[in-house]
This record gives C-alpha cells, sequence and structure tokens, in this order.
C-alpha cells in the first residue's frame, strides 16, 4: 500500500469524501495499492467522472493520467477553468 495527499480544487471539491476533510482545500490522505494510476485515482477512489478534470500536479509538475503514484506523493486535482 502507498498513502498519497490529494486536494480538490474549485468545482471538483463536490467530489471529496465525507468525513476525510473538514476544510476546504485541505489534504486528504487516500491508501492506495501499489501501481495505481492517477486516471484509477481519480475514478475508483474519488469517484471523480472522466472529463471533469483538466489538469493534475503530482508533486508540483503536471502529469498524465496513466502516470503511476508513488508513497507520499501530493496531487493537486483541478477542474477546467474560463475566464475572461
Amino acid at each position: 500500500m502507498i498513502r498519497v495527499e490529494a486536494r480538490l480544487y474549485a468545482t471538483l471539491r463536490k467530489y471529496q469524501p465525507e468525513g476525510k476533510s473538514s476544510e476546504p482545500g485541505e489534504a486528504l490522505v487516500c491508501e492506495l495499492g501499489e501501481g495505481t494510476t492517477v486516471q484509477e485515482f481519480l475514478e475508483k477512489e474519488l469517484g471523480v467522472p472522466p472529463g471533469e478534470v483538466k489538469s493534475v500536479f503530482v508533486n508540483g509538475v503536471s502529469r498524465s493520467f496513466d502516470h503511476v503514484l508513488s508513497d507520499g506523493d501530493r496531487v493537486g486535482i483541478f477542474p477546467p477553468v474560463a475566464g475572461g
């Protein structure tokens, strides 16, 4: 098993598992199986549907959805953003 810290930002906060964190933006700590990819983490652990996430940063570096997570990783998950 590995442990990762994740933060869901903006509209993705609605996928924050109940009881995992009391403050918006606070990291949630999750235990995952070895070899878990970002996509598997998003879908299976957090229940975030495909297409709702625009970018994922692991330890401050933009990563693809097939990136394999490691013990101690810090994951930031962001939705598409529009502005004007």
